[in-house]
Parts: C-alpha cells; structure tokens; sequence
C-alpha cells in the first residue's frame, strides 16, 4: 500500500540525522566543505557554482549543503556585470535541471508508486520551486508517479527568471536573507507542514479503501 506521508517522514529523518552529525562534530557543516571546494575551484568560478548548485539540488543530499544561499553569495562578492549575470543564471539552471532529472529518475526506479497521477498542476510546480530542496522532492515524487519527463524541462524554463531574480534581490537586499532560506529549523517545520497535510491525505485515502 502506497502512502504519500512516507516522503516526507524520510526527509525529516535525514535532516534530523544530518543536524545530529553536524552538532556532534561527527561529520563538518555543509558550508565548511563548500568553502574548501571555492578554495580548490578559485580559477573556475562558473564550474564551481554549477557544482554547488548540483550538490543542493539533489534529494536528501541537499539538507547538508547549503548551496543556493553559498553560490548567491559568492556571486554578489564577486560584483558581477549584467553580462557576467546571464553566464551565471545558465550555469545555475542548467545544474539545478541536472539535478532535477537525477531526482526524476531516481523517483521513478525508488519510489513505491507505481501508477501515472493526474496531469501535471503548474501552481504545484511552482510552489515546489520555492525552495531547491523542495524541488528535488518535487522531481522525486513525479518521477514516482510515471509523469512525464517534459516536467523537468518546464522548471528549467521556470528557473530562468528566478535565478536571475534571486541574484538581482540577493544584490539587493543582504546576505542574511538567503542564510534565512537556509535555516535548519525553518526548513524542519516546512517539512512538518507537508508531513501533517500528507498524513491528512493518507487517512482519507485509507478510509476510502475501507469503505465497502
């Protein structure tokens, strides 16, 4: 029997697993290893960004990396003009789609769907893109339900005018407001959010199947 709340429990374990390792200085924090890798990767910043973005964008893994608040960062230090701008948007996207098609894949051999959902809902896709950890999920889940493939072209296209509106704000505004983004105890209580509404929904599904 399929269930929709197994997703998100899985995801509150390994972010919970993740904080663990971290506080008990098992593992380092995610950001230390990101600073090694700009230290190693200096002379080839667009590579770098592309890597950091891949890191976060995929399922699980991106709990421990916090990528997007790291790669935005580093793009406002390095002052870049409206040219220089556009490269690193299509470095972004074109990582954060890679990633997007690793979690599709995945989803559709891992998952315990096994039947197509209902078609395709943008207003789920783009709630979904709030956040990157949020989209692997997203990805992960609609490659579980044999959508298809042509979902991960569309948040591609989507992320076009994000990522340069998150690099154009981030300018803006501080860097404190993506560290928020990636704050362990907001991304825990989003997580809960969706735990309790899947649970919601796994109780009416269950219901439905025990009506005669």
């Amino acid at each position: 029997m399929n269930y929709r709340s197994w997703l998100p429990l899985s995801a509150l374990c390994i972010l919970a697993l993740f904080s663990a390792l971290i506080e008990f200085n098992i593992i380092p924090p995610g950001l230390a290893l990101l600073e090694k890798l700009q230290s190693q990767f200096s002379d080839y910043f667009y590579l770098l960004i592309g890597l950091i973005i891949l890191l976060e964008s995929i399922v699980y893994v991106g709990f421990y990396f916090p990528g997007q608040f790291f790669a935005v960062v580093l793009v406002v230090m390095a002052k870049p003009q409206w040219q220089d701008i556009v490269f690193l948007t299509l470095a972004m996207v074109i990582a954060a789609t890679v990633g997007s098609l690793l979690n599709f894949l995945l989803g559709r051999r891992l998952a315990k769907y096994n039947q197509t959902s209902a078609k395709l809902k943008i207003k789920s896709l783009l709630i979904a893109m709030i956040h990157i950890n949020s989209l692997a999920f997203f990805m992960f889940s609609q490659g579980g339900q044999r959508q298809s493939m042509k979902v991960v072209l569309l948040a591609g296209l989507l992320n076009l005018p994000y990522y340069l509106l998150l690099i154009f704000v981030t300018s803006l505004l501080s860097e404190e407001v993506m560290l928020l983004a990636e704050n362990t105890w907001l991304l825990a209580g989003a997580i809960l959010l969706w735990l309790a509404v899947t649970v919601v929904l796994d109780i009416r599904k269950y219901k439905d199947e025990k009506t005669p």
